[in-house]
């Protein structure tokens, strides 16, 4: 793999994906040729992942390939620095999750997005579960935080909630960049 053009070969899967769902194929691991599935296994993604964000674009026209090449590169930047290209084997199941109705800090929505980001950085998210799904969307307008930040800020914290909590109450209740 060429590390230097990684994100023009990625926006090479995202536009397939798009053609692919617009055309009417519904089956993620048909989407993508060998060497392109090859290519997302290696960045650590998944055929499905690509899937889910061309789907969500198709229906409802977000996220835009911006903010999915955004989430994308915090993955890879993880998979390649604290995984070592290792994938965990470890899955979390919508089960596995805070419930959507359970909050903390006043944040509805945060303790079950923590865990997700949490599994979207150690590529352990199952099928079944997206981030930046619709749900996850309207939790980061709420509180003011792209969801590449929130990754990459979920990272850093280490597994200090209360770093998290402070991030989010600061985007939340400012309006500044």
């Amino acid at each position: 793999m060429n590390h230097y053009d990684w994100a023009d070969t990625f926006r090479e899967c995202y536009v397939r994906a798009v053609a692919e769902y617009h055309g009417g194929n519904r089956q993620p691991a048909a989407f993508f040729s060998p060497e392109q599935t090859t290519f997302l296994t290696g960045i650590g993604c998944t055929p499905q992942e690509l899937y889910d964000f061309a789907e969500d674009w198709c229906t409802a026209q977000e996220p835009s390939f911006a903010t999915v090449l955004l989430i994308t590169a915090a993955r890879r930047d993880y998979f390649y620095t604290i995984q070592q290209r290792q994938p965990t084997g470890r899955t979390i199941a919508p089960g596995d999750l805070p419930a959507k109705e359970v909050a903390v800090a006043g944040f509805l929505w945060l303790p079950r997005q923590i865990a997700k980001a949490r599994a979207k950085l150690a590529g352990e998210l199952s099928p079944e579960l997206m981030y930046g799904c619709g749900g996850d969307r309207a939790f980061f307008k709420r509180v003011k935080v792209h969801p590449a930040d929130f990754l990459r800020v979920v990272w850093a914290a280490q597994g200090d909630d209360q770093k998290i909590i402070a991030y989010v109450r600061h985007c939340a209740s400012n309006d500044s960049v």
